[in-house]
């Protein structure tokens, strides 16, 4: 699927996708050690926030959604009336250079073509301020594939393996501070991955 085909694919299942999350599994909580760890008026990036309720909702009141679904963030706007919603690509995110505490990419990043991603994550360390922090989703496998039936539809997924993903991650420039393993919104353990920006 090229960018024009997966955007279209996840306008035709946001809704879905949305209503079959479990809004109670224990990758939101991950927001909360985040927040933690940023300071009070933190400015967070929620890369492919979707319809905004899982992570952008708890994010501090002046961060911003990126997808590049223009469904999802209908419903994003919905969710969180009084957020910055940008429609944009992973790979060339609509924010400028050094004005965020944080990004975060909650079961993104793998709907990129596997040689899109390292872009992907130069981009998350460029909107970063120094010593940024991310919390992403890491896909354990290695796979490029299209599911369909998915959600009632067809998606694209792709990931390069777990140690390829951290290999791309510090060479963008991000320490990997730790992983961690959580439910995901369908009810499945997933790993994530706590790491920080360069200074």
């Amino acid at each position: 699927m090229d960018r024009r085909e997966i955007r279209r694919a996840w306008d035709a299942v946001a809704e879905t996708y949305a209503e079959r999350r479990d809004p109670t599994g224990s990758d939101a909580a991950l927001i909360d050690d985040l927040r933690d760890a940023l300071p009070a008026d933190a400015t967070v990036v929620d890369v492919g926030c979707g319809d905004g309720a899982r992570t952008l909702a708890n994010l501090p009141p002046d961060s911003v959604g990126v997808d590049v679904s223009g469904a999802g963030l209908d419903l994003a706007r919905e969710a969180v009336p009084d957020a910055c919603l940008l429609q944009g690509e992973m790979t060339a995110l609509p924010v400028a250079a050094g004005v965020a505490d944080a990004v975060t990419a909650y079961h993104a990043v793998f709907h990129v073509p596997r040689a899109e991603q390292p872009a992907a994550y130069r981009e998350f360390a460029r909107v970063l301020r120094p010593g940024g922090r991310l919390l992403m989703t890491l896909p354990g496998g290695r796979f490029e594939t299209v599911r369909s039936g998915w959600m009632g539809g067809r998606m694209f997924f792709s990931a390069p393996g777990r140690e390829e993903t951290l290999r791309q991650l510090r060479a963008a420039g991000f320490a990997v501070d730790r992983t961690v393993t959580a439910d995901d919104p369908l009810g499945s353990g997933t790993e994530f991955v706590f790491a920080t920006a360069g200074e």
